[in-house]
This record gives structure tokens, C-alpha cells and sequence, in this order.
């Protein structure tokens, strides 16, 4: 069984914790103390087209490299 899909839009983000995979109530937090805001509160509602288009950018990104930093010039 795969894990729930993260959601790009959430209707209200503010309601749930998204600091790990349960997703849990803002008011019944079973991890933590503190409730992780979601990416569209933090970074704006359009996070996800700005992380997508950050990663296309890098002509030396590949599949195999991309997210581990950036190639030091030689």
C-alpha cells in the first residue's frame, strides 16, 4: 500500500500538522508539541511551481543527482 499522496492545495492547512506522514489534528498532535505548517503557508501559494521550476533550471541535474547539491566547478 502506498502512503497518501502530500497535497499541493489544502482547502484548510492550517487545520493539520504536516510534519510527518499522520497527518495529525492542529488540536490532538501525537508527535510533537508544535503543529509544522504546511509549504503553501510558508512559502505561498505557489510553491510548488517555483520548487519544480528551480529543479528544471540546473542543466546539470539528472535524476541520479538532482537534490544533492550542485557540482563543484572543476
Amino acid at each position: 500500500m502506498s502512503p497518501p499522496r502530500f497535497p499541493r492545495r489544502p482547502r484548510h492547512p492550517e487545520r493539520v500538522c504536516w510534519g510527518c506522514d499522520r497527518y495529525c489534528p492542529a488540536t490532538d498532535m501525537a508527535c510533537t508539541k508544535e503543529r509544522t505548517l504546511h509549504p503553501c503557508e510558508f512559502f505561498g501559494e505557489d510553491w510548488a511551481t517555483d520548487a519544480d521550476h528551480e529543479r528544471s533550471d540546473d542543466p546539470d541535474a539528472s535524476p541520479a543527482t538532482e537534490g544533492r547539491g550542485k557540482r563543484l566547478p572543476s
